[in-house]
């Protein structure tokens, strides 16, 4: 379906950019007088000019194409801007197309709203500079580089009427997320999900250095995307009259190539070949239509228009001559309308309704989520006869769970990972689904199909950017990573933390579904792949976030896993992390136990423990602290039968806190009840030991907390000995006991001097035979 694009239709979208121009350019310099109905005054100038120029007229000539493809083809876009800080564009378009006003009815379609579109722009109580939660339309938080495309990508999932315009800036793609990101058409199935048009915007510059991609040739950029798999459409040039007809030209070609490989997919028609997705490489002058030279300096096409092009404009006169020309070099006047209104020729290019791209419900989630439908766990739960008795696989028996997920949600779920899903043991969600694959597949492959819903590629960013982008637009996901390396998203993680943070207090964003981590592979299991892989410290990063967002489970068995899991997955505007263990260990709780439990957050375990006052509290959170320390009960139960032992077994780390500084903190009553006021506390804990005294140093008790954690020891051993390495081991925490129970060390000298020649035992026979000692061995799997 090419279109034509006559020259008025052209002249009108010209006027529109213009439009949009104006505007970005009063967000970043105006405070009064936006429509220049009087010369500008020093006082009509902010005091403090913030913002980027540079970026955001390519923006808004993609905005006003894309607006025209809307309108013509009835299609349903969703705009990801990629490009750092190009937060006037988006907000003017919006404005232009009326959703803005209608989300913040002050910032009214007339001269006084479009007074206050100025000011409020990076200025104090106001709106960032990029595109934030706050902005209509935005999925993608522009503050940090590198996630537009991986968005984009997750967003077309399982959304086959959408297609999703992201424009890539030339300095984002030099990021590695972004970089290896062009790989998701190699995932993207066409008879059910959507498609994503990049548009790789090359103004030439960042901030003070060209871009790699902007002087790359046309010839070879046209190789390189072609060897991605793309077809890549080249639109390039400075007057506006011929750039209008190319990029007029290459949209039409480009939504005729998407319509065409759809069409053959949902026919039946397709071939084995991944097929050659269309994008766009736009070549314009970095600050494009803006002041050419300031003070004898080069400014378009060049990175002095990276950020504000004119600084001084209250004090200089000549600095300010210049910005009212530039303003004024768009006509204003026959742009708006006497009263500030959009003039209505311009106003009826903009499509109607939700198909505005500041309107869409794609880009507010929460309006199209479907609740997820979950199976009863207790169909999953492990029979576990008496506490320890039992060996199990917790992240195997949680997949079982999952595969009943994958069947009852066939569009609204997916799991993805970087090539981790067998081994992090969740291989029963193959039973049902596969991994998604649309590259050939050979006859002695394995669990690969292009209907497959399980994601799978060696780059933890893009797992997280399709998850988010998956979310965002109103589905349910979970993440499984090796522990030590979901460090590589830190920054993701927080950009999508303050990303629920500000839309808590936007009433028109819908709340979005949960992101879930859970972490396998974890720190004292690496038995194989040694100090490398040794790091617990995510929860740490996670633990610094705002409260009401953050949630980190610990469970220590596999019933516990289920009903920790299947509460994440029901959950919204949160991101939980959940620490389990993959190898078969013991198993502790059944499953109305683990109920139990799991909702109280911690808890007594009575058949571990005295009744009434303890003399020590034997406190724990995850599954391999847990099993030691029950070891060390054991151990301190026959040296000194008459001591009295309490046992504290914690699933909802961040219940250890106050109830003022977290909504699961336990009230100071109950928190007390369960540690005592005065008693020693020896805490054997999953993570750094700091971490632990953060969370409670408000408590009455804590200078009585002794934890024991990862202290940074590690190397390629066996299990056990990573424990003993770490003082987590059930001698070490035995000794703890000894020593911080008041007079037990100075009448018990032998147990200590007992415990110590176990622990020079254990290292001379690991070294020796590569295994624990026999009594280690027997004690775990034999309960």
């Amino acid at each position: 379906m090419t279109t034509v694009t006559g020259t008025n239709e052209l002249a009108l979208i010209d006027r529109y950019w213009r439009a949009a121009n104006y505007l970005s350019v009063g967000q970043i310099y105006l405070m009064e007088n936006p429509l220049l109905r009087e010369p500008l005054k020093p006082e009509h100038i902010k005091p403090r000019l913030l913002g980027h120029w540079g970026t955001t007229p390519g923006l808004n000539f993609i905005y006003a194409h894309l607006n025209r493809i809307i309108r013509q083809r009835d299609r349903d876009l969703l705009y990801v801007c990629g490009p750092g800080h190009g937060g006037p564009g988006m907000v003017a378009n919006s404005w232009l197309e009326g959703s803005y006003s209608e989300i913040y009815p002050h910032v009214s379609e007339d001269e006084e709203g479009m007074q206050r579109l100025f000011k409020q722009f990076s200025f104090p109580g106001g709106i960032p500079s990029h595109a934030a939660p706050e902005t209509p339309g935005s999925i993608n938080e522009g503050g940090e580089l590198g996630y537009s495309l991986s968005h984009a990508f997750g967003a077309a999932f399982d959304n086959p009427e959408l297609v999703v315009p992201c424009v890539i800036g030339d300095g984002e793609a030099e990021t590695g997320p972004l970089a290896a990101s062009w790989h998701g058409i190699k995932f993207l199935n066409a008879q059910r999900d959507g498609a994503v048009l990049p548009i790789l915007h090359l103004n030439g510059y960042k901030i003070a250095n060209p871009t790699l991609l902007g002087r790359s040739s046309d010839e070879d950029l046209q190789q390189l995307f072609s060897g991605y798999g793309y077809t890549p459409l080249f639109v390039s040039g400075h007057e506006p009259l011929a750039m209008h007809q190319q990029m007029a030209t290459a949209l039409d070609t480009a939504f005729d190539i998407i319509a065409d490989i759809q069409h053959q997919a949902r026919s039946g028609n397709a071939t084995d070949a991944v097929p050659r997705w269309p994008m766009i490489i736009l070549r314009s002058p970095k600050g494009w239509t803006g002041p050419r030279e300031v003070d004898g300096k080069k400014v378009e096409g060049f990175w002095r228009a990276h950020q504000v092009p004119v600084s001084a404009c209250r004090e200089d006169d000549g600095h300010r001559q210049i910005l009212e020309q530039w303003l004024r070099s768009y006509q204003p006047q026959e742009l708006f309308e006497p009263s500030g209104a959009l003039a209505p020729e311009l106003r009826a290019l903009a499509p109607k309704g939700n198909k505005r791209m500041g309107a869409t419900p794609y880009a507010n989630g929460g309006r199209l989520r479907r609740k997820l439908i979950t199976p009863d766990i207790h169909d999953f739960a492990l029979e576990t006869g008496q506490p320890g008795s039992t060996q199990g696989q917790a992240t195997e028996q949680f997949g079982r769970y999952l595969s009943a997920v994958f069947q009852k949600n066939l569009d609204n779920f997916r799991l993805f990972g970087p090539d981790e899903t067998a081994s992090n043991r969740l291989s029963p969600v193959f039973d049902v689904t596969s991994r998604t694959w649309m590259e050939p597949i050979k006859d002695y492959d394995e669990q690969l199909s292009r209907d497959g819903r399980v994601m799978e590629i060696l780059s933890e960013h893009q797992c997280q950017g399709w998850l988010e982008g998956y979310l965002l637009t109103g589905r349910h996901g979970l993440f499984n990573c090796y522990e030590a390396f979901i460090h590589i998203v830190d920054s993701m993680f927080n950009q999508h933390a303050k990303w629920l943070k500000v839309t808590r207090k936007l009433g028109w964003r819908q709340p979005i579904s949960s992101l879930n981590y859970l972490l396998s592979s974890h720190v004292w299991r690496q038995d194989h792949n040694g100090y490398s892989h040794q790091d617990p410290g995510f929860i740490d990063h996670v633990a610094n976030k705002k409260a009401d967002i953050v949630r980190i489970y610990l469970p220590p068995d596999a019933n516990t896993l289920l009903w920790v899991g299947d509460h994440c997955l029901r959950t919204w505007d949160r991101i939980n992390v959940i620490v389990a263990g993959k190898q078969p260990s013991p198993q502790w709780l059944d499953i109305e136990s683990a109920i139990s439990h799991c909702q109280a957050g911690m808890g007594i375990w009575n058949w571990a423990s005295c009744e009434g006052e303890p003399d020590v509290v034997m406190a724990c959170a995850g599954d391999v602290p847990t099993m030691e320390t029950l070891a060390a009960v054991d151990l301190l139960k026959g040296y000194l039968p008459e001591l009295r032992i309490r046992v504290v077994n914690v699933v909802d780390l961040l219940a250890l806190q106050t109830q003022e500084q977290h909504p699961h903190g336990k009230a100071e009553e109950e928190f007390d009840a369960l540690f005592t006021t005065d008693k020693p506390v020896i805490f054997a804990f999953h993570g750094y030991p700091s971490l632990v005294h953060r969370l409670t140093y408000q408590r009455n008790n804590h200078g009585n907390f002794h934890v024991h954690g990862f202290n940074e020891e590690g190397t390629t051993t066996t299990p056990f000995d990573m424990t003993v390495l770490n003082e987590l081991d059930r001698y070490h925490l035995a000794q703890s006991a000894i020593w911080h129970v008041p007079g037990l060390a100075d009448r018990h000298p032998e147990l200590l001097d007992d415990l110590q020649e176990r622990i020079a035992e254990h290292h001379r026979y690991v070294r020796e035979h590569g295994e624990d000692v026999p009594e280690v061995r027997n004690w775990v799997w034999g309960g």
